[in-house]
């Protein structure tokens, strides 16, 4: 099965040549000719400013005590502070509405009948980041994407009928507990990062809904999105490494698949795997099943880049799921297959290489963070 996905990588998959490193698209400049200046380079002051306006309207505390370690002298810490206070104050007691309240008070919301006392507005508090059970989801700020909490323990990376690249099958321990996004990283929420100026604006097609995962992207544009998510949630994301993404697109599987050993239609997004399907662009974040972590679209959809540099194979690969990198490399993973491939790409294992520098229209990519 490997050779005939081989080749049929080379004559229709993400543009690459003989399986070997892909080239710039023709309609874009090679990477080492493009303009400078491409990504901007935001401020802290920018960063401290989309942080605040993420949360400034949140009923939750905890979003006000994140602003607060991130920044403890920040601009809206005072602000912070008061809300912070004011959220997790006990209730008031309960007294009869005022006939004419104060002009200061105008636009506070009447109190309830004295048989119905108000509730407080307590803050929702995130997953434990200690304590995160298996399956459980996270989300650090309003913009940013939900994460999925996965166990710490040893699976089997790799797959010795498969691909050479993917050769050999080898034992990785996850040692340490970390989430990854519950989805591909969407429209909406790379849009979100472009307008805080963390992140170049890349065009997409005039139909492309929100909520399609974000495509036509380097593994250098993945890098500014995580800076910029570390940013403004105070939190140390980044891409996953092989290991990582290999063990949550399993979902606790050791077939080939992470639905089992054969292929069936209607669990991934790609020309063979059934509807919804088009050959324009891929279905929007969600619109198939989850693996068994709860974890959407890690077979076709997008080609996602993870941290790794490339190898030819697993000889010699690290065995505890740390990324496997090389000083100044410009040639990275990608995982999973997308839309455009047939079924043979759809098997766990699948891995290719892209230089990080460009962008094609079938790669994209998911978050991840240590969970400490």
């Amino acid at each position: 099965m490997w050779h005939e996905r081989w080749v049929v990588g080379v004559l229709a998959g993400p543009a690459f040549a003989c399986g070997a490193l892909a080239a710039a698209p023709a309609d874009r400049p090679a990477p080492d000719m493009q303009a400078p200046g491409i990504v901007p380079r935001a401020s802290p002051e920018q960063f401290e400013l989309a942080f605040w306006n993420s949360i400034k309207d949140s009923p939750h505390a905890s979003d006000y005590e994140a602003y607060l370690k991130a920044y403890p002298k920040g601009r809206f810490a005072a602000l912070a502070q008061a809300r912070m206070a004011r959220l997790r104050a006990p209730p008031a007691a309960t007294q009869p509405p005022p006939t004419s309240p104060p002009a200061a008070t105008q636009s506070a919301p009447p109190l309830r009948a004295k048989t119905a006392p108000p509730k407080p507005v307590m803050p929702t508090p995130r997953a434990p980041v200690v304590t995160a059970r298996n399956g459980g989801e996270i989300r650090d700020c309003q913009s940013c994407p939900a994460l999925v909490a996965l166990p710490t323990r040893s699976f089997t990376m790799g797959n010795n009928a498969s691909d050479p690249s993917e050769r050999p099958a080898h034992q990785v321990t996850i040692g340490a507990p970390y989430a990854i996004g519950k989805f591909e990283v969407t429209v909406q929420q790379w849009n979100a990062c472009v307008t805080a100026n963390g992140c170049p604006r890349v065009p997409v097609a005039a139909n492309t809904s929100p909520s399609a995962p974000m495509r036509d992207l380097s593994w250098d544009d993945a890098q500014q999105y995580v800076k910029w998510l570390g940013m403004i949630s105070g939190q140390p994301y980044r891409l996953p490494t092989e290991a990582e993404w290999e063990f949550a697109a399993r979902g606790g599987a050791a077939t080939p698949y992470w639905w089992g050993a054969q292929m069936a239609q209607g669990k991934a997004n790609c020309k063979d795997c059934g509807q919804p399907w088009r050959s324009e662009q891929p279905a929007n974040a969600g619109s198939f099943p989850p693996n068994g972590y709860g974890i959407h679209d890690t077979s076709g959809s997008v080609w996602e880049w993870v941290a790794d540099c490339w190898h030819n194979n697993f000889k010699d690969a690290p065995a505890d799921a740390r990324a496997w990198d090389e000083p100044n490399c410009r040639v990275r993973v990608i995982r999973g297959g997308s839309w455009r491939e047939g079924a043979a790409y759809m098997v766990t294992s699948t891995r290719f290489r892209y230089d990080a520098s460009v962008r094609q229209s079938q790669n994209g990519f998911r978050v991840a963070r240590t969970i400490k």
